[in-house]
């Protein structure tokens, strides 16, 4: 039965708190380690992360008392549940990739290899989420990465979690598993979610770790590994996105993550890193209104430390895990609010009223782009909520030996959007906001307003066009 370990209460998140059922049904739970049992330190960690409470299932019952136990808590839970087998030796951030996201959901910690084991069921990951999953008697065919032992379900899922738990009890009250202990409780479950359409996230570990084990020496070991990794390090590069564009990469990037714990040290929360932002764009746009040379060349400075502040405040929040719903809509907001104000000083910073309608017309182009991007986005969440089928991940082609088949052709294709050259180009035609900071600084401080303008009109149309071909395309096929 379960039994209630403890409660935490974290105010500095704003997401819901998880609630965690630790399966403590194997013996290697007891093993011995620096903080005293893999239970203890297991109870530890989740000490340091937003869990709203933890239940442990005691051993004793069997795999079918377990079961039950588990679809007991989601039937009562309002809040995700997330399932941590107690023989799990896992650093803390592998933990948090899951227990401590903004919007808890249905995910499972994996890792992107094919070295299936005992204790590591097989996976099949395609597009980041989980689409087939296996136990010691569930094949999976193509498998690509291992299951962990870390189930997380978000609570709209909770009656699947349920309905799957006591299916499998009775299932293994009548034989009809096998020889199945108690051990392959989560890995079950996982089979269980996944064959029943839920969609699950694949959290992948990255250079983190977490093994189940079985013996002493194994959690040794295992413990021992841990300390290989510095995850301060790995939590800082993860802070930094990696799908970014050219020039948040390479030029911006590259120094604000210098920046992120001694702004973590001072305290500073997210929003005060886009309020200072904000004002440094303020002071670039009364720079450009001046129209001088050097007031165009301080403005495309200023504009440009803004940008690299508006790319730290998300940086900072993956740091330090305080995201909030206001925190992402003032950051969003804020993006917009930046570049218009720039436009309009650029503008005022040149006689006559010819500037203004490049002014305006690069204003309209640029809301025009964004709603059709949210647009898109939000009919592609409703389709994927209907179960469309074009709204699903595509699934990876299987590369032909007739390179002239059209399935050698799209082999083909896809080997060639691989290559980084390509990859880069892909991100930057679309003219994101780095880029776009990149041509308002560049073409401003060198050539002027005007040029600016017009640089934003034609790169801009291009970008809108490539985009809206592309969306077309994905949405017949």
């Amino acid at each position: 039965m379960p039994d209630s370990l403890t409660a935490h209460d974290h105010p500095r998140h704003d997401h819901p708190a998880t609630a965690a059922v630790v399966l403590a049904t194997t013996p290697a739970s007891r093993l011995s380690c620096s903080d005293g049992t893999l239970l203890d330190r297991l109870g530890m960690q989740l000490d340091l992360l937003p869990v709203r409470d933890v239940q442990v299932l005691s051993p004793g019952g069997g795999l079918a008392a377990d079961l039950r136990g588990v679809a007991k808590i989601a039937r009562t839970a309002v809040s995700a549940v997330a399932l941590v087998p107690a023989d799990l030796v896992a650093h803390t951030e592998a933990l948090a990739l899951l227990l401590d996201q903004p919007a808890p959901g249905t995910g499972a910690l994996v890792a992107l290899d094919a070295a299936a084991g005992p204790l590591r069921p097989p996976v099949r990951v395609e597009g980041g989420t989980v689409v087939a999953a296996g136990s010691s008697f569930h094949i999976v065919p193509e498998a690509n990465a291992t299951f962990r032992g870390l189930l997380q379900t978000a609570a709209p899922d909770l009656g699947t979690l349920a309905e799957v738990a006591e299916e499998l009890a009775e299932l293994a009250d009548t034989g009809k598993l096998g020889p199945v202990t108690p051990v392959e409780t989560v890995d079950l479950l996982l089979v269980g979610l996944v064959r029943s359409g839920v969609k699950v996230r694949a959290a992948p570990l990255g250079p983190l770790h977490a093994d189940r084990v079985t013996g002493q020496h194994a959690a040794d070991v295992a413990v021992e590994r841990l300390a290989d990794v510095d995850e301060d390090r790995v939590r800082l590069d993860t802070s930094v996105k990696d799908d970014d564009g050219f020039f948040a990469t390479f030029l911006v990037s590259t120094w604000t993550r210098h920046l992120i714990k001694p702004a973590a040290r001072l305290k500073l929360t997210p929003n005060t890193v886009t309020g200072i932002s904000i004002g440094l764009a303020v002071l670039a746009a009364v720079w450009f209104s001046a129209g001088t040379p050097g007031g165009l060349l301080l403005g495309a400075v200023l504009f440009y430390l803004s940008f690299g502040l508006d790319c730290l405040d998300g940086q900072l929040a993956r740091y330090t895990r305080t995201f909030s719903p206001l925190g992402a809509w003032v950051d969003g907001m804020a993006d917009r609010l930046k570049e218009y104000l720039v436009y309009a000083g650029l503008a005022l910073g040149v006689p006559g009223p010819g500037i203004w309608r490049l002014a305006v017309a690069a204003m309209i182009l640029q809301v025009v782009r964004h709603a059709l991007t949210h647009s898109f986005a939000g009919a592609t969440a409703d389709a994927a909520g209907s179960g469309a089928p074009w709204a699903r991940p595509a699934r990876p082609l299987r590369e032909s030996a007739d390179a002239a088949s059209p399935r050698g052709l799209l082999a083909l294709a896809r080997r060639v959007e691989r290559m980084p050259v390509v990859r880069w180009l892909k991100r930057m035609i679309v003219l994101p906001i780095g880029e776009r900071t990149a041509l308002i600084c560049v073409t401003a401080a060198g050539w002027g307003a005007r040029t600016t303008f017009v640089t934003l009109l034609a790169w801009g149309g291009v970008a809108m066009t490539y985009q809206l071909l592309g969306r077309m395309a994905r949405s017949a096929r």
